[in-house]
């Protein structure tokens, strides 16, 4: 069994990333620059917006944050983010989910200009995604097909179950795994009303877990020398932690390890590649790469 390392894989990707801002810097080009706006106080979007900012300064970026509290108006967040639209400094930004009840998701998303969409949320991107058009990919499932290519892992022809179908994972990630030019894979995904579930585990070669259920995947779904890839973080009680919890992966790790080719950890793997791949589409919304 190989561990998949997300988090060393991203410090080499971000150190790749700053080399190539450095020269675009020193022939007088323009330093990407990627905003984020953050609403309310929500413990697990704080530690990912800072690591984002984080990530902003290894690669070299401009990053502005902008925090609005909880009780902003919709109306408010649509002036802002026609704001940055209009920004010429501002290359791509972001809008950290989830947001307040009160505020309509999609509509905010949609407001979003899909040439500074680095998230890759915004319907045209999606679509783009879905025909195999350039643009910006959601940054969860461009993280895994990364890792995937690092690692030198067989797609092609493979058989690869995704479990879960969010928009923002579960989805684009079937999309890329089929199409030609990602993982060319056969491709299954199973969601909570899958009958049949356990038994296309079995059969994979590939499973890409992202049903946001801790322990969810156990070793008898999966097949000797299969790839695991766990998305999954869910915060879950640690009385031995200083912060009282931690983040557990849809894999229960210790006995699905033992029977699996490649694994990744849950915190460690998925999880840095996402913001890596933010800081990739930040750099290819700079340099105009999918639309001018």
């Amino acid at each position: 069994m190989q561990l998949i390392d997300g988090k060393a894989t991203a410090t080499a990707i971000k150190a790749e990333i700053a080399e190539e801002v450095k020269e675009i810097v020193a022939k007088g080009g323009k330093q990407p620059h990627l905003a984020a706006v953050l609403v309310g106080h929500d413990g697990g979007s704080e530690t990912y917006v800072k690591n984002k900012v984080l990530a902003c300064e290894a690669c070299g970026f401009k990053s502005t944050l902008i925090r609005y509290e909880a009780d902003v108006t919709e109306e408010e967040l649509l002036a802002c983010v026609d704001k940055l639209n209009k920004d010429a400094d501002v290359d791509g930004f972001i809008v950290q989910l989830p947001l307040p009840k009160h505020i309509d998701e999609q509509k905010i998303i949609e407001a979003i200009d899909y040439r500074k969409d680095v998230d890759g949320f915004h319907p045209i991107n999606v679509g783009r995604m879905a025909i195999g058009l350039p643009c910006f990919i959601s940054a969860t499932p461009l993280g895994i097909i990364t890792l995937l290519k690092r690692y030198h892992i067989e797609t092609s022809g493979k058989k690869c179950v995704i479990l879960g179908r969010s928009n923002i994972v579960g989805k684009p990630m079937a999309q890329l795994m089929m199409q030609k030019q990602y993982g060319d894979a056969t491709v299954t995904v199973c969601h909570s009303r899958s009958k049949t579930l356990k038994e296309e585990c079995r059969e994979a070669d590939i499973i890409i877990a992202a049903i946001g259920q801790p322990d969810f995947v156990t070793a008898d779904m999966v097949k000797p020398g299969a790839v695991i890839v766990d998305v999954g973080t869910t915060r879950v009680p640690d009385a031995t932690r200083k912060s009282g919890f931690r983040l557990n992966g849809d894999v229960k790790f210790d006995e699905v390890a033992e029977k699996c080719s490649f694994i990744t950890p849950v915190p460690g793997g998925v999880g840095p590649m996402t913001i890596c791949s933010l800081m990739k589409n930040t750099l290819a919304a700079g340099k105009k790469e999918y639309y001018k």
